[in-house]
């Protein structure tokens, strides 16, 4: 059984390889900015589900794969934050954050190509952040790794040190969560350690 990942994110890949799966990555080349105005859990579910439709249209896929698209974002006081436009904005999102929790959502969309049914649900995990200083924000955002990842900041990265909790599966805040996609793939009628790759 072969799982095809919809995502360029190294973070969702590496998940899945620590886990025993090697993934087919098909970058599905989506405008997330199409959808605009949907609260956070709804939005990152329709993002993934846009993913996951536009690989497992294309030709190019194994025959009966698994396709899974994912999209997270980090919802504060109930507006989704995705990756900061720029520096300056990543700056501003740390001031709002430090100090705070906000919920990480990340919609999972799993489809067989052989049967065409389609599982989908969104994980939500609650992050506390620390009271990081004005220079450790300058710093972190000097590095550029906030202004690639949903919510400005990593919890298997730099940002490591500036999350000083987390509530729910650890997996979903790096992008994708590993019990849900198992149940995503029961609810398909496959076996998880089906997508396990020969050892």
């Amino acid at each position: 059984m072969t799982l095809v990942l919809a995502s360029a994110s190294p973070a969702r890949l590496q998940t899945l390889r620590n886990a025993g799966i090697e993934p087919v990555v098909i970058v599905s080349g989506v405008d997330e900015s199409q959808l605009d105005g949907l609260p956070p859990a709804e939005l990152a579910l329709q993002l993934a589900e846009l993913k996951c439709a536009a690989v497992a249209a294309r030709d190019d896929i194994p025959q009966g794969a698994l396709v899974l698209g994912c999209d997270s974002v980090l919802d504060l006081d109930g507006v989704a934050l995705g990756k900061p436009d720029d520096a300056e904005e990543a700056v501003r999102r740390w001031q709002q954050m430090r100090g705070r929790s906000g919920v990480l959502r990340t919609g999972h969309s799993l489809r067989d190509t052989a049967t065409g049914r389609v599982a989908a649900a969104t994980a939500s995990t609650t992050v506390h952040f620390a009271d990081v200083s004005d220079d450790e924000v300058a710093a972190y955002v000097a590095t550029g790794e906030p202004l690639v990842v949903a919510g400005a900041f990593t919890v298997d990265g730099l940002g490591g040190a500036f999350v000083t909790g987390i509530e729910g599966d650890h997996h979903n805040v790096v992008g994708v969560s590993l019990p849900l996609v198992r149940e995503l793939v029961a609810e398909l009628g496959h076996s998880w350690t089906e997508l396990w790759a020969p050892r």
